[in-house]
């Protein structure tokens, strides 16, 4: 938690050159945009022991605060973020053909530490920047299965795009969240690690309220 605090302190720090600085807060939904896909899982000996299928995502929820540094009609916008969403998987075990396999369902948290960069059009925002994802926690029915388990990095790098509606203090926005990682690098089933060939990606819209009035 300190080194989140620290990264917070030195970006409002950074925003301190700006002509106005604003603080707001914001939550919504977001749903992973992921494809279903299949892994073969090898047991200790090499044989293909088990079919885990990625099925679908669930929707999920996130919130958090911003600072919003303003110069013209350009802004600097750090924030953090609580995120929590989950995805279902099915898994087969080959060794018992004709059993169907069970739906397992993994979920995730995290801290998303966005730092956006915009300029506005009247009442619209365009924005983008990179973001930091710290991990938190993940639950998982797939450790009903005694050789599963989990391998998590502490920090990833993404990147986030979209746009935004400002209604007086009131904000609306629409983002695309990105990320330079492999879902699933976390996955290890009998001491080897296994990835999925796609990144994962989130859709989020989120409501929030922008404290002070713009100068």
């Amino acid at each position: 938690m300190k080194k989140y605090a620290l990264f917070l302190c030195l970006m409002t720090l950074a925003t301190m050159s700006f002509s106005q600085i604003r603080f707001g807060v914001k939550g919504g939904l977001l749903t992973s945009s992921l494809n279903q896909e299949n892994l073969a899982i090898l047991d200790a000996g090499g044989v293909t022991r088990l079919k885990l299928a990625l099925e679908d995502a669930n929707y999920g929820v996130n919130f958090g605060f911003l600072i919003r540094a303003e110069i013209g009609d350009g802004f600097l916008q750090p924030e953090i973020n609580f995120r929590s969403n989950s995805v279902n998987f099915t898994l087969d075990d080959l060794g018992q053909p004709g059993t169907p396999g069970d739906i397992l369902k993994e979920s995730y948290q995290y801290f998303d530490i966005p730092v956006m960069v915009g300029f506005r059009l009247g009442p619209l925002r365009l924005q983008g920047g990179p973001q930091g994802n710290f991990f938190l926690n993940s639950t998982s029915d797939l450790f009903d299965f005694d050789d599963y388990d989990q391998n998590f990095k502490d920090f990833t790098v993404g990147y986030v795009v979209g746009g935004g509606l400002d209604i007086w203090n009131l904000m609306i926005d629409l983002r695309y969240q990105g990320n330079f990682s492999k879902f699933g690098e976390h996955i290890n089933f009998f001491g080897k690690q296994y990835q999925f060939d796609q990144s994962p990606a989130q859709f989020n819209l989120t409501v929030g309220w922008l404290f002070g009035g713009r100068k």
